[in-house]
């Protein structure tokens, strides 16, 4: 067996020193509610079944649960490569991973372990995590994580919500995404924090397509939890929900913290308006998830929050974000090759080019405006970013739930939307759209629109496995809806 890297002796140390009898996993039964001393010898227990299987890639494809903590874990210290593959990829994707990856063993949904004849892809040898996301293409493409980045990042966290007191952590999120892997997962186990991990449903997550704020309110005030990860819709919808029933936020609460796209300053005001501790942050899985984070007492509007500890930001001459400390080593492609990590804009490799357009403050507070690449340049040579008009579009209490703008070499600005339920008249989305025209320069306002025929998610294909939009493909399928002579669905109001 391959001797393990010291951060990672140090990391299962720190487990080894937890109270043997304090709870480690809440899994939401008796055979789930598992102990620290349990939990360590359930680890042993799988790393040794992998290393007799002589494992070197190790693909799991399960729910969230105490076995998903288990093997993810135990991959760590065994030394083996892990692929936690989405429950909600399709069967292709799923097929398409397996391959690319090369792994050899494979843990099912319904934990049925299975052994394939594969070859492990060129990566880098410390790669300790290969993370898939469905990307812009839906062909899912492997970033490869060290152990070194990953509880470097975990343990960054850590420090940073330290003095936060968080006794109880909530997974939310599925496990394959990267976000929970590392906030859900290595921080909170780094320093005896207990996992709740229920079932996807209990949280009122089914699948990447529809979420039950009900569900998480029940889940959160029956467990006490103190702290959990959402996504903006999942913040928005859940304090819409605690505003229209008049409730206050549960009590438990320390640390809701937000990511994976814009959270919008009306948003993050409504969450606060009903008692919710929502806090903004900001991150990538290319430097292993989370760079920055508001957190009580420092938290700014409008800005992502100061590096944490482990991490670096810097702005380049051209307005982009660039990021330091942990970083991935590089991807593997679609194809199976391995393209290391690109240089930063001055030919450094300690720095990683993120695509986001932004700024530091003189507080050190960072604000992301937009992607640099999805700057649209309108007929009239005005350059926009969608982001900024998407956001104030999505702006609680708007009717809007998703909002793409487009608009590349047109005379006016298209915006496709997404209710926040099917049922919403037409003449509201018009009137939300009039009242943020009026907020806007006239080259950024919108013109034509027009409602999607399906959501923007994973399974429509019109947004990644983490909510990102997928905008070419947005673009295919309405650009000429919005944009042709006489064919957009609706326009509003002058």
């Amino acid at each position: 067996m391959k001797p393990t890297p010291a951060n990672v002796d140090r990391f299962f140390a720190r487990i080894d020193a937890h109270p043997a009898d304090a709870m480690a996993i809440d899994g939401g039964d008796v055979k789930g509610r598992i102990t620290w001393l349990e939990l360590r010898q359930h680890v042993r227990h799988l790393q040794e079944r992998l290393t007799r299987a002589g494992t070197q890639v190790l693909a799991t494809c399960l729910p969230n649960g105490p076995e998903s903590v288990l093997l993810d874990l135990a991959a760590l210290r065994a030394g083996v490569v892990h692929v936690p593959i989405p429950t909600f990829f399709t069967d292709a994707q799923v097929q398409h991973v397996l391959a690319v990856s090369g792994a050899d063993t494979v843990v099912d949904t319904q934990g049925g372990w299975s052994r394939r004849r594969t070859q492990r892809p060129p990566m880098p040898a410390d790669t300790a995590k290969l993370t898939f996301t469905s990307g812009t293409t839906g062909t899912p493409k492997g970033v490869c994580l060290s152990a070194d980045a990953l509880l470097s990042v975990a343990d960054g966290v850590a420090e940073a919500t330290r003095s936060l007191n968080v006794e109880r952590h909530l997974n939310a999120l599925p496990f394959a995404v990267l976000l929970e892997n590392i906030v859900g997962i290595l921080a909170p186990m780094a320093v005896g924090v207990q996992v709740i991990a229920r079932p996807l449903e209990q949280v009122g997550l089914v699948g990447a397509v529809r979420f039950d704020p009900a569900r998480l309110d029940e889940t959160i005030r029956a467990t006490e939890a103190h702290s959990v990860v959402l996504l903006p819709q999942m913040l928005r919808a859940w304090a819409g929900w605690l505003m229209m029933t008049r409730q206050a936020a549960p009590s438990s609460l320390r640390l809701v913290a937000v990511g994976g796209a814009p959270v919008g300053m009306a948003n993050l005001a409504l969450a606060r308006q009903v008692g919710l501790p929502a806090f903004e942050g900001y991150g990538l899985s290319e430097g292993a998830s989370v760079q920055t984070l508001n957190l009580p007492g420092a938290d700014r509007p409008g800005c992502v929050g100061r590096p944490l500890p482990h991490a670096r930001i810097r702005i380049n001459d051209a307005g982009e974000v660039e990021i330091g400390g942990p970083l991935m080593s590089g991807v593997l492609e679609a194809d199976g090759r391995f393209t290391p990590r690109a240089a930063a804009s001055d030919g450094s490799t300690d720095w990683f080019p993120t695509g986001d357009l932004g700024q530091i403050e003189a507080d050190g507070q960072l604000q992301v405006i937009g992607r640099r690449k999805h700057v649209l340049i309108t007929g009239f040579g005005r350059n926009v970013s969608p982001e900024w008009i998407e956001t104030l579009l999505e702006d609680a209490p708007s009717p809007i739930a998703r909002a793409v703008v487009l608009g590349d070499d047109e005379a006016e600005l298209g915006a496709v939307i997404w209710p926040i339920r099917p049922d919403i008249p037409q003449v509201q989305i018009a009137d939300a759209i009039d009242r943020i025209n009026r907020q806007l320069p006239d080259y950024a306002r919108i013109g034509p629109w027009c409602v999607a025929s399906q959501p923007f998610d994973a399974s429509s294909g019109f947004a990644t496995a983490n909510g990102r939009p997928r905008r070419d493909a947005i673009a295919t399928a309405y650009r000429q809806p919005l944009f042709g002579k006489t064919t957009f669905l609706a326009q509003s109001a002058a």
